[in-house]
């Protein structure tokens, strides 16, 4: 396979480069260009099998060349860089035929994995082709999928096995299953199936595992309004009856076989308007564009009571939180999907930020990219919900835990401080309660806690003061005799020496 590299820092060229060397051998890279317009020109020249580029360049930006390849007919797949930043940009490079797409920094089993995908979406070109398959279905997969064209051999092929001339309208079913794909395949099919037995349209249906969709594709449609109002009533509400909500829905025309693909792409782009309208409906190309949208207003009042919710550590009252704020975007009116997108992206980030400052997310198991990536990804409610859930997930009951291997004292140590650190109870208070020195309690708590008194006790003053600062509009004074100082001045010091910032520059961060 031929191989060529557009990107435009040289670190990430070379890294490429070598890993092609290291994990596929068997490639040619017969190029590199540092910007769009020298790989479109090296891409026309050497015609490689793929393609791998970064979307911002000087001169000429990735997305731009891959139209330009697309416009000229190029059928190299296509690996995008990109940056999290430029995560709606590149989404558009897809309506392209664009492969697949990677966020820097490349994960080297991620690339490893999207050229392995790219080997398997050749093969199945490779094996598309009609004179070798005789099979509809291979067909139609690869003009939508494997760069297949309906040239005038493929056009004959239609017509002679199926009957579909090259006038005959198309319609395309996307049936988006989300997560829940590998087990509601089958089942969906099976209901779809039974339904359209039933009537005397013409279809065939592709499973798409990476698109996590089932796709249905009605061929010699003579009236395509007809034909949708029959889905709608035959199968869709047959779907839904039989309780499957957590579905999307899509529906387009095509006038030949030979805009499937680009139907397909189209229809794609506004699958994600499931989010807007909820469940037990079918988005319908060019319907959608007609529709008219309420201004979303973000819910603020729902956003500070989580605030208020986290520093309480109150988790009942948080789920809670959660709870409205995924019932916010309801029936009463039709938002833009990105807006309710972008809602959810500065809901979770206060709810993942906040729980981390406070000392109660496990944020190590957490990964902010990848959250964003599937939130920016979700085509329907559920995967929205599915998000919030698994970051709720992830909290602890409290800040502290406990640990059954520390002794006694220690424990009640522990106990006592948490009990009247607001009153700015110390260790000499603490050990003389217990009966035992300062110093030794000191040594005691430090080795079976890990951590000194002193380190502790400030750490968790801090993360109160934290909580206070965050929820409430309380004074600095106040802030500080709540959390056990006596003195604003020094508590303002440590509380910088601790996070960076003063306790009036923290709380503007997070308002």
């Amino acid at each position: 396979m031929k191989v060529i590299i557009v990107e435009d820092e040289i670190r990430i060229r070379e890294g490429i480069y070598k890993l092609f060397g290291k994990m596929f051998p068997e490639y040619e890279v017969v190029g590199m260009a540092l910007n769009g317009e020298e790989g479109l020109k090296m891409i026309l020249e050497k015609n490689p099998e793929l393609v791998v580029t970064d979307v911002k360049m000087p001169i000429m930006d990735g997305l731009e060349m891959v139209s330009k390849m697309y416009e000229n007919k190029v059928k190299s797949k296509v690996i995008v860089l990109s940056a999290y930043s430029e995560f709606s940009y590149a989404q558009q490079a897809i309506r392209y035929g664009v492969s697949e797409y990677l966020v820097k920094p490349l994960v080297f089993m991620d690339f490893v994995q999207a050229v392995k995908n790219v080997e398997a979406q050749l093969k199945e070109v490779e094996r598309s082709n009609p004179e070798i398959l005789r099979n509809l279905e291979h067909v139609l997969f690869g003009l939508i999928f494997g760069g297949m064209s309906l040239d005038e051999k493929l056009s004959s092929f239609l017509e002679s096995k199926y009957g579909i001339e090259e006038s005959c309208g198309f319609s395309e079913v996307s049936i988006y299953l989300g997560s829940q794909y590998k087990d509601k395949v089958k089942r969906i099919r099976r209901i779809v199936e039974d339904c359209l037995g039933r009537g005397e349209a013409k279809y065939c249906i592709l499973e798409m595992p990476k698109e996590k969709l089932l796709l249905i594709i009605f061929y010699c449609v003579q009236n395509p309004d007809a034909l949708e109002r029959w889905f709608r009533y035959e199968v869709v509400e047959q779907l839904f009856a039989m309780g499957n909500t957590d579905i999307g829905l899509g529906w387009i025309n095509a006038v030949n076989a030979g805009a499937l693909r680009e139907s397909f792409q189209r229809l794609q782009q506004y699958m994600e308007w499931n989010i807007s309208f909820g469940d037990k409906v079918m988005i319908s190309y060019p319907k959608i564009l007609q529709v008219q949208t309420a201004v979303c207003i973000y819910p603020v009042e729902i956003e500070n009571d989580l605030k208020a919710s986290i520093c309480a550590l109150d988790k009942e009252r948080i789920n809670k939180n959660i709870r409205r704020f995924n019932l916010y975007f309801g029936r009463d009116y039709i938002y833009e999907p990105k807006e309710i997108k972008e809602s959810y992206v500065r809901f979770l980030w206060v709810l993942m930020n906040v729980s981390k400052e406070i000392g109660i997310l496990d944020h190590e198991k957490l990964e902010q990219k990848k959250i964003l990536e599937r939130i920016m990804g979700s085509v329907n409610k559920e995967e929205l919900k599915e998000v919030s859930e698994e970051i709720f997930s992830y909290l602890r009951s409290d800040i502290q835990g406990r640990d059954s291997n520390i002794g006694l004292n220690v424990k009640k140590a522990e106990s006592m401080f948490l009990e009247y650190y607001q009153q700015g109870i110390t260790l000499e208070e603490i050990a003389a309660r217990l009966n035992l020195t300062p110093e030794y309690l000191g040594m005691l708590f430090h080795k079976e806690k890990g951590v000194k008194f002193s380190t502790y006790a400030r750490d968790y003053r801090i993360a109160k003061a934290k909580a206070v600062l965050i929820s409430s509009q309380m004074k600095l004074t106040e802030v500080a005799e709540r959390v056990g100082y006596s003195d604003a001045k020094y508590f303002s010091k440590v509380f910088k020496e601790c996070t960076g910032l003063l306790p009036a520059e923290y709380r503007r961060t997070h308002k």
